[in-house]
């Protein structure tokens, strides 16, 4: 996964940005949207990666970590390319106390455990 680590610096990525307009968890997952306008937009390539990684659901955890970016960075790139209408924030589901899906806590170790 070498190609999809990004070089520059983190704040540089979201040009100072902090903040995600989106409240996005770790297990949250994304996928890029197969015939979203990916082509219409002047897109950075660090945007461009997480196209690429998001062909297949991803967790923002994992997007982070793939990309060798802090998890706020993460963030505020997957917040960015959700209000552009060009990835899907999937709803995690939650049980009875409020924690998330037994299934989708499996499905994050797993992948984090592929890292």
């Amino acid at each position: 996964m070498e190609e999809h680590r990004l070089r520059v610096r983190p704040y540089v990525l979201t040009r100072g940005r902090t903040h995600a307009r989106q409240d996005l968890a770790v297990e949250t997952l994304i996928s890029t949207i197969p015939d979203a306008p990916w082509g219409a937009q002047q897109l950075s390539s660090e945007y461009q990666a997480v196209r690429r990684l998001c062909m297949e659901p991803r967790s923002v955890a994992e997007v982070a970590a793939l990309l060798s970016v802090p998890l706020g960075v993460a963030r505020v790139l997957l917040s960015d390319l959700a209000e552009a209408g060009l990835v899907h924030v999937h709803s995690s589901t939650a049980n009875y106390g409020g924690r998330p899906d037994f299934t989708l806590m499996q499905r994050v170790l797993e992948g984090l455990h592929n890292l």
